[in-house]
């Protein structure tokens, strides 16, 4: 009998390696968190203003010192939230999700564009004749105790906050759904809304907000930092607190030489 010829070996064929995870959509939140976030803001703002008008009329304590502990409650309050939203309907850390991360760019550089940005505003200001109105805002800011307060929050709580929800809340999903310049442009037009009551409702004032956030916007997607973004707004607030600063001065001293 003729032997067999021997078989050729069959190599084994590598394990073939599981398919890799799409990768992860971001923002991973979307319009429904939006819209709740939106609607506990609005209720969380109506509290806080009936319960600062009952206080004010019941003890007849200056405003300033009851609207600032009071807005630091409700910026409290709104971060709570967001956090609320990642942690129990994402299971996400809130600040990374929200890229409060560094920007790659020196900080120094981020506050000069924030800067500039604040003698821009004030340059359109003038070209556009915005009127010098009798707002809330100016109320507010008539002593120097009362600049001195919400210079402190305009420069430090209130950018991180403002800033967090516009840039690192709204705009991401804005840029998702429309590209980078429409949501950025989206973004910014909701922060002058926001600003619109304050300012007496002035469309110029909200115009040039809305200016001011369209720059912090675009900080946000240059650097993809929410950080930067509020460092930028902090500076750009900074700027019209030293000017105001300057002016209540000028004026106090004004009248001591009388």
């Amino acid at each position: 009998m003729t032997p067999e010829p021997p078989r050729p070996e069959i190599a084994a064929l590598p394990e073939q390696a599981p398919p890799a995870a799409p990768p992860e959509s971001y923002p991973f939140w979307g319009y429904p968190d939006l819209f709740g976030f939106i609607l506990i803001a609005v209720l969380g703002s109506v509290v806080e203003a009936l319960l600062m008008s009952a206080l004010i009329s019941l003890t007849h304590v200056k405003q300033i010192y009851v609207l600032m502990p009071a807005q630091v409650l409700l910026y409290a309050f709104l971060l709570g939230t967001l956090a609320l939203i990642f942690r129990r309907y994402y299971g996400r850390p809130f600040w990374h999700s929200l890229r409060w991360i560094p920007a790659g760019l020196s900080p120094s550089f981020v506050a000069a564009c924030g800067v500039a940005m604040a003698f821009a505003v004030m340059i359109g200001s003038v070209l556009m004749r915005t009127p010098d109105i009798d707002s809330p805002m100016k109320a507010l800011l008539s002593d120097p105790v009362s600049v001195l307060f919400i210079a402190v929050i305009g420069t430090t709580l209130a950018p991180l906050c403002e800033e967090i929800v516009f840039r690192g809340f709204l705009q991401p999903l804005l840029v998702r759904s429309f590209g980078a310049a429409p949501g950025i442009l989206l973004a910014a037009a909701a922060f002058g809304l926001m600003h619109l009551q304050e300012y007496g409702y002035s469309w110029r004032h909200a115009l040039l907000i809305a200016a001011a956030g369209a720059s912090f916007g675009w900080m946000r997607q240059r650097t993809g930092s929410t950080k930067a973004a509020a460092v930028m707004h902090a500076a750009y607030n900074g700027v019209f607190f030293l000017l105001l600063a300057v002016q209540q001065a000028a004026l106090h001293g004004r009248w001591v030489g009388r």
